[in-house]
């Protein structure tokens, strides 16, 4: 997304816009989503069988990116002197940005998105997940806002789908105290990852560094640990995870895919083939 700011009250954007669909190639019948899932149900049906003494199973992940938020109004901060600041005296980016108007909306337009596909077939995901920062959880919030019926079964926040952390203080996690509160209908039980990873979500922020960025590789090991208990825990075949663009592309190199620019509120569908192999002691 193209952005240029030169005042507090103007603004240029170039908003991203959700293909229709969510740009499944079949955009037109009736049934589109039915067939979908219907297919990697045929998939998994035919991968009990054994291969080689590796298990295979097929997902498919909807990969959300945030709305936009105020690190993105401001492109200036994104390198050098203004990446470590928490603002200008005008906009305030840091720590743990929040959504701009035009991110809200975004996450409206998903919502709507959703809800519009529902009569072919789409249905909510048997589990999501959403990263600890504020963007992608008001994100996540609006998004599925009343979708879901009662309480959702488990708390999705998992640390280990951040953005890429150090020295930008818009990626500078607020404590576990002000999630909780913050999100209390998001927040019921403890993180399913947390046992199951070297991310916890800790009271404060231990990650961040105020000199030192997470590189890419380690971006996409860090979500390789996201995948595996994926498929290691979730019987379910539709996954949804709220995130960021590093998270997003650190997703795609851990299943071997080129990186994908994908704008602020926008989704990727992605099908993911995951093998376990056997072992014999």
């Amino acid at each position: 997304m193209a952005l240029a700011r030169s005042s507090c009250s103007e603004m240029v954007t170039t908003a991203y816009e959700i293909p229709p669909s969510f740009g499944l190639l079949d955009s037109t019948s009736p049934d589109r989503w039915t067939k979908l899932f219907r297919q990697i149900a045929e998939l998994n049906g035919d991968a009990k069988k054994s291969h080689g003494g590796a298990e295979l199973e097929f997902k498919l992940f909807f990969l959300g990116r945030h709305g936009e938020g105020f690190r993105e109004w401001n492109e200036r901060h994104t390198n050098g002197h203004w990446s470590k600041l928490d603002g200008d005296g005008e906009i305030v980016w840091g720590p743990d940005a929040e959504l701009t108007p035009l991110g809200i909306s975004q996450a409206q337009t998903a919502h709507t998105a959703f809800v519009a596909e529902f009569a072919s077939g789409l249905r909510i995901p048997d589990a999501t997940y959403v990263s600890p920062l504020s963007r992608a959880l008001r994100t996540f919030e609006i998004t599925f806002d009343g979708l879901f019926s009662g309480e959702h079964p488990e708390d999705p926040i998992q640390a280990a789908c951040r953005e890429q952390y150090g020295v930008h203080t818009c990626d500078l996690r607020r404590s576990r105290t002000f999630i909780f509160s913050t999100f209390p209908h998001i927040t019921t039980l403890p993180p399913k990852l947390d046992a199951h990873t070297p991310f916890p979500l800790t009271e404060n922020d231990e990650l961040w560094t105020a000199d030192e960025r997470e590189t890419s590789d380690h971006v996409a090991a860090r979500v390789k640990t996201v995948l595996d208990v994926v498929f290691e825990k979730e019987r379910g075949d539709f996954i949804s995870i709220t995130a960021h663009s590093g998270m997003i592309n650190g997703f795609l190199a851990s299943i071997g895919r080129p990186s994908f620019s994908l704008g602020t509120g926008g989704v990727l569908p992605v099908v993911v083939k995951g093998t376990r192999t056997r072992t014999c002691l």
